[in-house]
């Protein structure tokens, strides 16, 4: 029987990722809850073609992150904690065995790497390190913040493992850098920056640049797409070209896209790597496309490969240089994320789930069946699970959408209907994908083991459908995405699976809104779950941290001029007069990506109206609930409420 602390102690791989020469995979391995104050992971290598010969290379009481391997096979770099808890800093092991080594020491720790062409030296991402007044000042407790006052850079080093000497490279005119990658010839490295550190404005503004670092010069090649990230060289004939995820123009609000930059001719005469200026601007590979790439990935001898998120399911694709198209590869049924790939792109490493297989590590030739490496979570092999069928049904406007239905472990349609619980994703940009729908957070099988039924839609707004279904919502929360759902609600019910007087709403983040505001608008559930939800968007957008993008979804800003603005007509604390069904709000205390006043706002309200509700915040929690017994309250509060409800 499933129990709240197989959940919460179940292991996560991550940071999973192949050698060079495709002859190894190493991933790191945490637990779902975090019993400590920091999170602790164990790094583990394994051959790709013998799962038995695994073997742990960390110790397990330290942060790991940002696995990455030496140009050689030979070890593997990754960012830790394991000095001083909460900065990071740079560390490398021997897949021979061997102590752990710390290649940096900075007081600010270390943000990224990325090793150079040739092995001997290391990009780093790291703040200036502070000077003796900014010391003495941090010590004195003198540390008023001032917004008009330049926060610290974060910029490039150089590290020489030779010599283990750091030295400053290029400054990008003050700009800070959230990502390098290295050219697989050697020639100059493509840089990403933001106009300051912080996400709402950073993501709106990224520029790209070239920096050789052997000379010092810097091209500008300008702007790059909004939210840009996952940078990738690759040539085609005599030019090389730069391409990147990033969120599809015009809006805000939408799917994502791989962009290309093309670069101009190189010299071939020229015995060093020279830069070049930008080419025929940014062109969208993935336009027009049903499906939505998540993942880009580098290949140092061939074309770049991309995971594409494709309904229910996960294709892997690679580019056609000529047609500049993603040509699909294989797929993998549920889902498929952390793709990594060998030096000449034969060999991949990926985490999958499906239906009733927990995520795990994979690895093997891209074309042929994959071997699990990892198993994280050996008891829940062992777990009877609710079967779980997809849903395929029309919008009320005839659009298709699907889902997923998962019943209670034993049951079948026959012995409807149930109790429904419909569980909405966060995001919006987000979806379900055929695979174990199990977490800390109202998920579908921990439900289904206390016997209710599951609907799992994927209404508009998500991805996986292409850009144009994600892009529906903008200013219009609340909208065609509440009728998608309520349609599919609909749907069970006639079918007999659903009983129409036992139904119930959950979700968290975007999906916590979406619980808010059903309940504002009917009274047919009678119990709703918000978790870290939306209650004001114009609250939100002042207060987040995506302030723009969350005024994008809602439609307007609180300092557009008099209200009432749009914003107001999309938030369900416009309607908590209307609100009959009882309701459990969760939320962390430090969340920084929804502010624990959304939560609040909402709890006065309910006060006010005299409505049946609990409140419960999380000391020391994010918008991501951590701590282990943080996760179990969630976990047991969340069942025992819908079953008291329903």
């Amino acid at each position: 029987m499933l129990r709240a602390e197989h959940v919460v102690d179940a292991g996560v791989p991550h940071d999973v990722c192949v050698s060079p020469d495709g002859r190894w995979v190493a991933y790191g391995v945490r637990r779902v809850g975090q019993s400590a104050a920091r999170p602790e992971s164990v790094l583990w290598m394994s051959p790709v073609d013998d799962a038995a010969a695994a073997s742990p290379l960390t110790g397990g009481s330290e942060a790991v992150t940002q696995v990455k391997w030496a140009a050689d096979s030979s070890s593997l770099f990754f960012l830790s904690d394991r000095e001083e808890q909460g900065t990071a800093q740079l560390h490398s092991v021997s897949c021979a065995g061997g102590q752990v080594e710390a290649l940096t020491c900075r007081t600010g720790g270390v943000e990224g790497f990325e090793v150079l062409a040739g092995g001997r030296h290391i990009a780093l991402i790291a703040c200036d390190e502070p000077d003796r007044e900014a010391q003495q000042r941090i010590a004195e407790r003198d540390d008023a913040q001032s917004w008009s006052e330049r926060e610290p850079r974060v910029r490039l080093w150089r590290l020489d493992l030779g010599s283990s000497m750091i030295s400053p490279l290029a400054t990008f005119d003050g700009r800070h850098v959230v990502e390098v990658a290295r050219r697989p010839d050697g020639g100059p490295v493509a840089v990403l920056t933001w106009p300051t550190s912080t996400l709402d404005q950073g993501q709106r503004d990224p520029r790209l640049h070239l920096h050789d670092v052997s000379v010092g010069s810097v091209v500008d090649l300008g702007l790059a797409e909004i939210s840009a990230n996952s940078l990738c060289w690759w040539r085609a004939k005599d030019r090389w070209h730069l391409s990147y995820l990033a969120l599809t123009p015009p809006g805000l609000v939408g799917g994502d896209a791989v962009f290309d930059v093309e670069l101009a001719t190189e010299a071939a005469s020229s015995g060093r790597h020279p830069l070049h200026g930008a080419g025929s601007g940014h062109r969208n590979l993935t336009a027009g496309m049903s499906s939505c790439p998540t993942t880009l990935v580098q290949v140092d001898a061939g074309m770049p490969l991309a995971l594409f998120a494709d309904g229910l399911d996960t294709a892997l694709t690679r580019l056609d240089p000529d047609e500049r198209r993603f040509t699909e590869l294989r797929r993998f049924t549920g889902s498929a994320e952390q793709l990594t790939v060998s030096g000449r792109g034969d060999v991949c490493s990926v985490v999958l789930s499906s239906a009733a297989e927990p995520k795990d590590a994979y690895a093997g030739p891209i074309q042929q069946p994959l071997q699990r490496l990892s198993d994280v979570s050996p008891i829940l092999r062992r777990i009877d699970w609710g079967s779980q069928e997809r849903l395929d049904y029309p919008a009320e406007d005839g659009l298709h959408l699907d889902g997923l239905l998962v019943l209670p472990p034993g049951a079948s349609r026959p012995d409807g209907p149930f109790a429904l619980i419909t569980v909405v994703h966060g995001g919006p940009q987000d979806r379900y994908t055929d695979s174990l729908n199990l977490g800390w957070h109202p998920s579908a099988q921990w439900l289904a083991a206390a016997g209710f039924a599951v609907f799992l839609p994927n209404p508009r707004g998500g991805t996986g459908r292409g850009h144009a279904f994600a892009a529906q919502v903008a200013g219009e929360v609340g909208g065609t995405e509440w009728t998608d759902i309520l349609t599919g609600i609909d749907v069970l019910a006639s079918r007999g699976v659903a009983d129409p007087n036992r139904l119930g709403i959950a979700g968290w983040s975007h999906g916590g809104f979406m619980a808010a505001w059903a309940v504002g608008q009917t009274d047919r559930f009678k119990a709703a779950v918000m978790g870290a939800g939306i209650s004001d968007w114009g609250m939100l957008a002042a207060t987040g941290q995506e302030g723009a993008f969350e005024a994008a979804l809602s439609g307007s800003a609180g300092w557009e001029g008099p209200g009432p603005h749009r914003h107001d007509q999309r938030s369900p604390i416009s309607y908590a007069s209307k609100i009959r069904t009882p309701v459990l709000i969760l939320h962390g205390q430090d969340d920084t990506n929804v502010p624990v006043s959304q939560a609040e706002y909402l709890h006065r309200a309910l006060v006010h109206f005299d409505v049946e509700h609990d409140y419960i915040t999380y000391p020391r929690e994010n918008h991501s609930i951590r701590e282990r017994n943080h996760q179990l309250d969630v976990l047991n509060r969340t069942r025992d409420w819908f079953q008291r409800w329903l």
